[in-house]
């Protein structure tokens, strides 16, 4: 299984990774712009309390909170590549799942508030996600586990 993996101490805190996130999941023929609350990143980056980046991303749990807390099936677990999944039709907006994410990485989006905003791996991609191509520091990057 192949997950992200963060240097944290290599972050400059350029946030090109969330910009890359956002502009993955824009559709076919949308015109792509930082502020349309429609446009949101799966990711950031954080300060802790010395002023060090902490770059937070999904890290698709072995036992995912997120999964056991979803009343709807929305969020499942593929036994195969590992990754937590996230069904939008499904989803029953309890909110359960951002609520128990031991991360704090789930949230609802910022435009409705009606569903939620989470790493997908960017699976469609066959280059993988754009989050680690785009880190000028390498702070992330996929790695086999």
């Amino acid at each position: 299984m192949k997950r992200i993996i963060i240097e944290a101490e290599k972050c400059s805190g350029c946030k090109n990774c969330a910009v890359a996130c956002m502009k993955a999941h824009v559709p076919d023929g949308v015109g792509f712009s930082l502020s349309n609350p429609q446009f949101e990143s799966r990711n950031t980056i954080l300060l802790d309390g010395k002023k060090n980046f902490k770059p937070l991303f999904c890290r698709h749990c072995d036992k995912p909170a997120c999964v056991a807390t979803c009343m709807s099936g929305a969020m499942t677990k593929d036994p195969v590549t590992g990754l937590v999944q996230y069904d939008r039709e499904k989803c029953g907006q309890c909110f359960m799942c951002v609520m128990n994410c031991r991360f704090g990485v789930l949230k609802p989006d910022s435009a409705t508030g009606t569903y939620v905003v989470k790493c997908d791996f960017c699976v469609d991609d066959a280059d993988g996600p754009n989050c680690v191509r785009t880190c000028i520091k390498k702070a992330i990057h996929v790695e086999e586990v």
